[in-house]
């Protein structure tokens, strides 16, 4: 790295805090929040300050070290706040024609069918470019996969420098002006390049970010929500919300896949950074260095694979902190002069992330060390503490709520802090380490036998909160122990053993998977047929490429080990397929089959392409399921009750779906079109319907709903919701009033 020059005072007080003209439009956090927020600080100043006077003399190294931690979580909260007081917002421009993009798909060792749905996904985007598969693996089936679907394709048999020396191993056969890197397991949507690169028409942008979104919702990152449509992933709050308070001050970094960045920003900074086990974020750090801009295009267009349990998790955690370290370390983050102090507040934010987890370990393990000591942090817990304290505690929760804009979650990120505390511990020991080995993340299911191992820590804790808890009630009995520090710990230890015991059950329940394939939770209008009798409409769910659920009229042919083949109707047309039923699902009660679970018999891999086409890189099992992964606060909650404004059209949650026949009213010999309707979960609620072709809604039109019952007509005419984009055309969401 060219060493740091020397600034002018004109050039250093215009890269204070970056250059103003430049910063992105955006979100601020509002008059309310804004007074939460001042609430909030002003009362961590009372209580802080207050906390200086409160030390035990007798147990002046415990009381240091609870209220460190104290301090260093309000400097971490600050740092929150900093970055999130304003979140950019930006448009995408349109894409310049004629730009050469040149798309990188990285492997190492993952399998040939997740690699395929990322070629395919990647050479299916709109705007003309070309696809390279980077093999550090050095494997015969990848190159023929290479060759098969009309890729470029490169191998390395010395793997120097992991993915970092992959990229750069590929720039030197590369020659497009931008290129495009995706993990192996990230399927692009079609829209990808069109929606990113009008953003390089700046060619003082080095990069352009997307969110990293996942498409396997059982994975150990999910979480539902209480209520049933929201399913919050541990990385929500980072893309949703950090990344674009980031993009603000020009401080949001390559996450080392879905994104585009220029050849000749790399090219000036000696191409991806290759000697930390983080080149994203050291590559960041180099181009922002070296002054070129950051771009964060907050709408997600690319779906990967999450890690499915607690070691793969915990492992890609660790190699994301012991990265951060390695970079602190070299980088000289906070001394440069070549990054704005923004730049500085904001990356040092995403280091003491992996700090924090000793932060957690004091929390979780002090309340042992007073109910079995009867060693207080404290000279006297009484009333002044709680009139300061409680304020500060509860304000802190709200406040992360609000500024997290409802993608904080505070509970379920409270889990999330107990299941990686050791890990960021262990991570934080890289600012000592000079080397280490990288370490790609698993992305195999089934890896529960090491979960037991990984979980040490949070057992430990486990069981000395439950078992501190009788000894601080004998140290009471012996008056060793006030007994308003008896209750406060015992809740605090409480409270510790409830979030060790649900992650440790949260992890060995997720820690192994029966299934190859994720299966996708998107209803599939179908016609299936068996032999010797006529086609029946029905819905396939719990779909993949492998197999999936059949939903209808079961004819009594249909039982285990019979074969069956019918149409799927995709927004691409109809799709023939051939499948084999392998089990009975039974209604309660057992006399009546509920469903088949099949498995595909494909004739080819042309036509099993074309279903992954339409269940990998998008996001249509979210849109047709109205999921999110945002929550409403109790701001956003309280206002919706004073305004009370009328409620928009959306989808609704389904008990389930059911296909329906639609066509013109009136005579008609054209056959009926084929579409999908939800069933409710209560009577009266409206119904959402989905066609894979627009209606023209100055007609009439007929619809009817086909159960395994018989059909029934469906009142009314319904309601343009929105279009959900997929890979091949577009799917058309109406709504039935209720």
């Amino acid at each position: 790295m060219p060493a740091d020059r020397d600034l002018t005072p004109l050039d250093t007080a215009s890269k204070i805090f970056g250059d103003a003209p430049l910063r992105p439009d955006a979100e601020r956090l509002g008059i309310a929040r804004t007074a939460l927020v001042a609430a909030f600080l002003a009362a961590a100043a009372v209580y802080l300050v207050w906390r200086l006077d409160s030390f035990h003399p007798d147990a002046l190294a415990f009381s240091i070290t609870v209220y460190a931690a104290e301090v260093f979580g309000f400097a971490t909260a600050a740092l929150h706040l900093f970055m999130c007081w304003r979140l950019s917002v930006r448009a995408a421009p349109a894409p310049p024609p004629g730009r050469a993009v040149d798309v990188f798909v990285t492997t190492f060792n993952e399998p040939v069918e997740m690699v395929r749905r990322t070629l395919l996904a990647a050479r299916n985007m709109d705007y003309p470019h070309q696809t390279w598969l980077l093999d550090d693996g050095d494997r015969p089936e990848m190159r023929k996969l290479a060759a098969e679907l009309g890729c470029r394709y490169i191998a390395r048999r010395v793997n120097t420098d992991a993915k970092a020396g992959n990229l750069n191993n590929a720039l030197l056969f590369s020659t497009a002006e931008l290129v495009a890197v995706f993990d192996a397991d990230h399927a692009p949507a079609k829209e990808f390049l069109a929606e990113t690169l009008g953003h390089l028409n700046d060619p003082g942008v080095a990069f352009v970010q997307t969110p990293q979104d996942f498409y396997n919702l059982d994975s150990y990152q999910h979480r539902r929500a209480r209520e049933r449509c929201v399913i919050w992933t541990e990385q929500s709050l980072f893309f949703r919300v950090i990344q674009r308070g980031k993009d603000y001050w020009n401080a949001a970094f390559f996450c080392g896949s879905c994104a585009v960045l220029r050849r000749e920003a790399l090219d000036r900074v000696g191409g991806f950074a290759s000697t930390t086990v983080t080149e994203d974020l050291h590559t960041s750090v180099r181009l922002h260095k070296a002054g070129y801009r950051s771009v964060y295009h907050a709408r997600s267009l690319a779906f990967g694979l999450a890690p499915a349990n607690v070691v793969s998790f915990l492992r890609q955690r660790m190699r994301w902190g012991l990265g951060a370290m390695q970079v602190w370390r070299r980088e000289r983050l906070l001394s440069s002069r070549r990054l704005t102090a923004a730049q500085k507040l904001c990356y040092l934010a995403s280091i003491l992330t992996y700090f924090d987890g000793w932060a957690k370990a004091v929390f979780y393990f002090a309340p042992v060390v007073v109910l079995t000591t009867g060693v207080m942090p404290l000279a006297v817990l009484n009333e002044e503490f709680w009139i300061r304290f409680l304020p500060y505690y509860l304000l802190g929760f709200w406040v992360y709520e609000e500024v997290g804009r409802g993608f904080g979650h505070t509970l379920e990120l409270g889990r999330y802090n107990m299941a990686r505390f050791a890990a960021f511990i262990w991570a934080t020991f890289g600012l000592a380490r000079k080397r280490a080995k990288f370490r790609v993340t698993e992305k195999a299911l089934g890896l529960a036998a090491a979960t037991r191992r990984y979980l040490a820590p949070q057992y430990l804790c486990l069981f000395t909160n439950a078992a501190a808890i009788p000894v601080g009630v004998a140290l009471y009995a012996w008056q060793a122990l006030p007994l308003g520090a008896l209750a406060a710990n015992v809740v605090w230890a409480g409270l510790n053993l409830w979030l060790a015991a649900s992650v440790v059950n949260f992890s060995l329940r997720v820690g192994g998977f029966r299934r190859r394939d994720y299966r996708f939770l998107v209803p599939i209008p179908v016609r299936v047929r068996a032999e010797g009798n006529r086609p029946v409409l029905g819905v396939l769910d719990d779909v993949s490429s492998s197999g999936f659920k059949f939903y209808g009229p079961i004819p009594p042919e249909l039982r285990v080990g019979a074969r069956l083949e019918g149409d799927l109707f995709l927004p691409a047309g109809r799709l023939p397929f051939r499948a084999i039923v392998r089990t009975e699902l039974r209604a309660a009660g057992g006399t009546r089959v509920k469903c088949l679970g099949c498995r595909f018999d494909w004739a080819d891999e042309a036509e099993r392409d074309r279903l992954d086409l339409y269940l990998y890189g998008s996001d249509v099992q979210w849109q047709l399921n109205g999921l999110d992964d945002r929550g409403r606060t109790l701001l956003e909650r309280l206002g919706a009750i004073f305004r009370r404004r009328p409620r928009a059209a959306e989808i609704e949650p389904a008990a389930h779906w059911a296909p329906v026949l639609y066509h013109e009213a009136g005579p008609s010999n054209e056959t009926p079109q084929v579409g999908l309707v939800s069933v409710p979960e209560a009577e009266g609620e409206p119904r959402t319907l989905v066609t894979l072709f627009p209606l023209d809604l100055t007609a009439q039109f007929r619809f009817r709903m086909v159960t395994r019952t018989g059909s029934y007509p469906l009142p009314g005419q319904p309601v343009p919701v929105k279009n959900i984009a997929t890979p091949a055309a577009p799917i058309y969401v109406y709504q039935f009033a209720a």
